[in-house]
């Protein structure tokens, strides 16, 4: 019991942050809709409750996947993070099909224009409030997990560029709540406009737009974590510590490097070329010291370093110079 309560102090915080809100948003959304009647109301009423069950399960799961490795399973438990994500998508899904459907069925079908305006205007007010607080934390993470200054008004903006690096769980809130705060704002701005104009089925409009854009990130995170569940490659780090080897001496040249993606850890495995002549004894020294400077990377939790001797063969060189034919392409 001590060990789950210890991983658990461990996840993703902003998921976790991220969740609270979500639920309490959820709640009275849920009674401001039981009041007004409000179908743009509903579909926020689920987009909050979604986001809320989705990152509760990414929150546990994050904590679950820094559990140990143990014997049965060697390459612990980082992927985990991946498979629960995977599943916690579906619950979004589920929440999207039925707030598109409730749209299109508002949209065909306008009743007459919904009460309580006030009411649904006050609660959006504190959704956007929340939720756009909650995106802030959220990208100022994804800039720290990058080692960028995080400070300021900008730290949305800037962390667009870094999210591709950022934890699964970490980008995952920055999606959901950004999908979150710019639906909070189409609702406020479709019941002021309905309201003027008497145009009630733009409620229904917007319910199934804020229906597509939870789709759009039940699709992104779904394929992101897709690939993190087969086992994807850092091809950044990849390189990165491709070069850090290369610039040890008794190195000659990289046979074969993996840098995979285990849920927020990357494993490392390196067999590089060196000079045949060199003693045992030496080799452990330089192995020991490349481990060592490897490992000190961010990320790296597991590093399998092995020789062989050179083979006149330049593996590395023409590794990179593929690396530039496709960016380039």
């Amino acid at each position: 019991m001590g060990e789950i309560f210890k991983l658990i102090k461990g996840g993703n915080k902003p998921s976790l942050i991220a969740a609270l809100v979500n639920l309490f948003l959820g709640i009275i959304k849920g009674v401001a809709y039981f009041f007004t009647g409000n179908v743009a109301m509903f579909a926020e009423m689920m987009h909050s409750l979604g986001d809320a069950a989705n990152q509760f399960f990414v929150f546990i799961g994050s904590a679950l996947s820094k559990k140990a490795p143990t014997a049965k399973f060697p390459n612990g438990f980082g992927r985990v993070v991946n498979l629960v994500c995977l599943g916690a998508v579906l619950i979004v899904a589920i929440l999207s099909y039925e707030t598109i459907k409730e749209g299109w069925h508002h949209f065909i079908h306008p009743t007459e224009e919904s009460g309580g305006v006030l009411i649904a205007l006050g609660v959006l007010s504190i959704g956007i409030i929340l939720e756009g607080t909650v995106l802030h934390k959220a990208a100022q993470e994804v800039l720290h997990e990058v080692g960028v200054e995080n400070k300021g008004f900008l730290a949305v903006p800037k962390s667009v560029a870094y999210l591709n690096r950022a934890k699964p769980a970490t980008k995952l809130v920055w999606m959901e709540d950004l999908v979150a705060t710019s639906g909070n704002i189409l609702a406020f701005l479709a019941i002021v406009i309905a309201y003027f104009t008497g145009w009630s089925a733009l409620e229904g409009l917007v319910s199934m737009i804020i229906g597509i854009m939870m789709f759009y990130v039940v699709g992104r995170v779904f394929l992101d974590n897709a690939r993190g569940v087969i086992g994807e490659t850092d091809e950044e780090m990849q390189i990165h510590i491709g070069n850090l080897v290369m610039e040890d001496p008794h190195v000659t040249d990289i046979r074969r490097l993996e840098v995979i993606k285990e849920g927020e850890f990357l494993h490392v495995t390196v067999v590089a070329e060196t000079d045949p002549n060199l003693s045992l004894a030496f080799l452990d020294d330089v192995r020991d010291h490349l481990v060592e400077m490897i490992m000190s990377q961010k990320g790296v939790t597991k590093v399998s370093l092995l020789f062989d001797e050179e083979d006149e063969v330049t593996n590395w060189e023409h590794h990179l110079a593929e690396k530039k034919q496709d960016s380039n392409e």
